[in-house]
């Protein structure tokens, strides 16, 4: 049996996992978060993550190319549908509520030194 290396940023963590499991399930796996609301149905779009080098993953399908549309040709797979078949290294972007955490404090601390 033959195992693959998934590699999350910016987190840095790494696991290895079976051919045809899912980003989303590594993801699970390894303990990283990777937002999703519709059970794996490619319904909610949460799960995007960004995949420079896609070689390691199966082509998409015709449903996950529909849902990113434009997405799909910059990097972006849904986390629920791409499948690793070879070591693949993938960026999971902010959690959108906790980026805006992030910039709100960011421009206090600011505030707090003018």
């Amino acid at each position: 049996m033959s195992f693959v290396e998934v590699h999350f940023l910016p987190d840095n963590k790494k696991i290895t996992v079976r051919p045809g499991t899912t980003l989303l399930d590594a993801g699970r796996r390894a303990k990283v978060n990777i937002r999703t609301r519709c059970g794996a149905k490619a319904a909610c779009l949460m799960c995007k993550v960004h995949v420079v080098d896609q070689s390691g993953l199966a082509p998409m399908n015709t449903n996950e190319r529909l849902k990113l549309g434009t997405q799909a040709d910059e990097g972006y797979r849904l986390a629920c549908q791409a499948k690793v078949v070879g070591p693949v290294q993938l960026t999971v972007p902010e959690d959108p509520l906790k980026a805006a955490i992030r910039a709100q404090l960011a421009r206090q601390q600011e505030d707090n030194f003018l």
